[in-house]
């Protein structure tokens, strides 16, 4: 929406124009110097005045007034398109409030109070830094697992300590969504941070392999509750238009950490000592809370006090926790069809219904069901999971598929992996910026998603030379990338200000378990391919080597994997089809674009 709704969000300075002024209403504004009958506004005036002598003698606080401010790149200085009303109207719209009382009618742009270019920028390196605590410390542990056992002389609960720390983080991942939207940005991230910072503590100074497991879930619950803090705190201060720019930074920053986290586990572990995988996180989160904190103040505030459905939030952390352990356990330490999985699926399941029962009847359900159906949600969710579970599938299964095909060692197979790593950040970068300009932002990623399924199908079909295929596997993390800007913008701008936040974890949330359910299926995969159990990625170094299976029988059962890439990915570009397109506010460099009202 433009034009004279410009003039509307700075409320005047004298009392006459503080209460007697009408925002926009209705698409209508009223020219200020509009005539008015001044005895009711002095009557009003009084009016409001003793409303407020009352509150304060009863101690209620007045209500807080929200001004309605429109977007700061859609407004018009000239004067001449401002119409004026009939003075009956305007006399009508007078008695109007000239208020909002409610948080939710507040339109979801631009923050009241635009912060500077400088302190966006503090704030967005202070969030990037947080972000790459969380993603460094899913695979810093990784390469230093071996010494960690030959310490302890625990080697057959090693697994534990990445396994406790992926339950608790996708578990945590909603209830910090939803709490952001309850009592804030600010409380949260410190929460989230405090938790991750003790949980370092205890893990560096852990005296057995028991310990180490319980801290390392405590640091899981601090790093679930960065991912989707720190997502909603970028969407509180850029616009929606600018915003996938700002994902595509995190989502290589993500990369990066995870890359970077075996490197540097494994040094630690090599030359130093393997606490200090975890004492580094120290100065990195105290550096990021000294940046952060003294900025947070001047974020605009949408969240909304309300009564917390704890009973909802531990219904969908439990039937979380059970569901991974299904699909960490299923395959390995049991059978699929083994009585525990079965009895740990019917669990998980009956879990599931029991929350979606208790939030069809709550009054403020923990996550509001309707927020996960219309035209948006469903195909931006499954979209953005079937991308994040592609590349995390692939991540984990291509290393055996490296040192089996190609005889490549460790080292290079992980090498390997960086093509469709780092790449990825490319495609997002590229859809990043076409949000920020193109009307029909969603193109570039049906585009990106058609592409990697193409390249997916490539996969399938030929067998490549080593080169070949690191070429089209790179070709494949590009279009793939795009996925998740677009995604990640798509629900925010779907929601309300105060439901970002919920919306947010949500998300967090349904794409671990998506990557948590891929890695597993492309276990499966290749466990009924193959006729063999096979190792997850890491395991097999620990044990000393890769089986013994013939190169040819392990190309033939990656087909199916990249079979199941490709149905991944086709699956994704239908949904973004399907998604409704709804516009972006935000600057534009075309007059073609249409604002969110």
């Amino acid at each position: 929406m433009a034009g004279p709704a410009a003039e509307t969000g700075t409320p005047e300075a004298t009392s006459e124009g503080l209460i007697c002024r009408t925002d926009h209403v209705f698409g209508m504004t009223r020219r200020r110097d509009a005539p008015m009958r001044r005895g009711a506004c002095l009557g009003r005036t009084l009016l409001s005045t003793l409303d407020c002598i009352e509150r304060i003698l009863r101690g209620v606080a007045p209500p807080q007034r929200l001004p309605i401010e429109m977007n700061k790149f859609d407004r018009q200085s000239s004067s001449a398109d401002i119409q004026a009303l009939p003075d009956d109207i305007a006399e009508e719209l007078s008695r109007l409030p000239s208020e909002v009382i409610s948080v939710d009618d507040a339109p979801s742009i631009a923050p009241p109070v635009p912060l500077t270019s400088d302190e966006v920028r503090t704030i967005v390196i202070s969030l990037m830094l947080t972000m790459f605590l969380a993603a460094l410390d899913q695979t810093i542990v990784a390469t230093a697992l071996p010494t960690i056992g030959r310490q302890f002389n625990d080697v057959s609960n090693l697994s534990w300590v990445i396994t406790a720390y992926l339950l608790a983080s996708t578990a945590v991942a909603p209830v910090f969504g939803t709490l952001s939207d309850i009592y804030g940005r600010r409380v949260m991230i410190i929460i989230s941070l405090s938790l991750f910072v003790a949980g370092s503590v205890l893990c560096a100074i852990a005296p057995n392999m028991p310990m180490l497991i319980l801290a390392r879930g405590l640091q899981g619950l601090g790093g679930g509750g960065i991912m989707p803090v720190v997502q909603t705190v970028i969407s509180d201060v850029v616009s929606p238009r600018e915003r996938g720019q700002y994902q595509a930074y995190f989502s290589s920053v993500w990369m990066v950490g995870g890359i970077l986290g075996p490197v540097i586990g494994g040094v630690f572990a090599e030359h130093l000592h393997w606490s200090m995988i975890f004492w580094i996180n120290l100065p990195l989160a105290a550096a990021a809370i000294a940046m952060l904190l003294p900025k947070m103040k001047k974020i605009p505030v949408f969240h909304r006090k309300r009564k917390v459905d704890w009973l909802g939030g531990i219904l969908l952390m439990a039937s979380a926790v059970v569901f991974m352990l299904v699909l960490t356990w299923g395959g390995t330490r049991y059978p699929w069809l083994s009585p525990t999985v079965l009895a740990m699926v019917g669990g998980a399941v009956a879990l599931a219904v029991t929350f979606v029962w208790h939030a069809r009847r709550a009054d403020e359900p923990f996550l509001p069901l309707k927020l996960l159906t219309g035209s948006v949600a469903p195909f931006a969710l499954t979209a953005g999971g079937c991308g994040l579970g592609a590349i995390t599938g692939l991540t984990v299964q291509l290393p055996l598929y490296y040192e089996s095909v190609y005889h490549l060692s460790a080292s290079e197979a992980g090498l390997a992996l960086i093509p469709l790593a780092a790449v990825s950040t490319c495609g997002a970068a590229i859809a990043g910026r076409t949000m920020a300009r193109a009307k029909h932002y969603k193109r570039v990623a049906i585009v990106g998603t058609s592409w990697a399924a193409i390249c997916a199908l490539g996969l399938t079909l030929t067998t490549l030379p080593l080169w070949g295929l690191l070429t089209l596997m790179a070709a494949f993390a590009l279009g793939l990338g795009t996925t998740f800007p677009v995604c990640v913008v798509s629900l925010q701008n779907s929601v309300a200000r105060p439901q970002v936040g919920t919306i947010t974890g949500a998300m967090n949330f349904f794409r671990s378990l998506m990557s948590s359910f891929t890695v597993a299926a492309f276990a499966a995969i290749l466990l009924i391919a193959l006729g063999t159990d096979i190792p997850l990625a890491g395991e097999h170094h620990a044990a000393g080597g890769i089986p013994a299976i013939p190169a040819d029988d392990m190309r033939h059962a990656f087909r199916y994997v990249f079979g199941a890439a490709t149905a991944l990915m086709t699956t994704a570009s239908l949904c973004l089809i399907m998604m409704e397109e709804r516009p972006l506010a935000g600057p534009t460099v075309t007059q073609q674009v249409e604002m969110a009202e």
